[in-house]
């Protein structure tokens, strides 16, 4: 519902029984291993689905050459924007300072 719909219906005294925000839904930033031994940064809010669907060549052209081989870093955020913020960069980083994510990752 929008900030404005929800003021009118607190005005009205009518209590809301909707589906909670997507806000409070966590977003995760994700890196993909490719075949060529490069990594694909991208976000979504079920990383290991949208790792299936790299796999099979689908949701990013990235993986139409060289094809996903391995889920290898998951950051989880609060919010859609705050996953896009930390994605936007994470992909400015040198391929270096990727591959101390994933190996953070791997061994904690």
């Amino acid at each position: 519902m929008s900030g404005l719909t929800n003021l009118m219906m607190e005005r009205a005294g009518v209590v809301s029984e909707a589906v909670p925000d997507q806000a409070v839904k966590p977003w995760y930033v994700y890196l993909v291993r490719a075949a060529n031994g490069s990594l694909y940064c991208g976000i979504s809010d079920d990383p290991q689905r949208r790792f299936l669907v790299h796999q099979k060549g689908q949701g990013a052209r990235y993986f139409k050459t060289s094809p996903a081989q391995a889920l290898v870093y998951v950051e989880q955020w609060p919010d859609k924007g705050e996953a896009l913020r930390q994605e936007r960069l994470v992909k400015r980083l040198r391929k270096s300072a990727k591959e101390a994510l994933v190996a953070s990752f791997s061994n904690p």
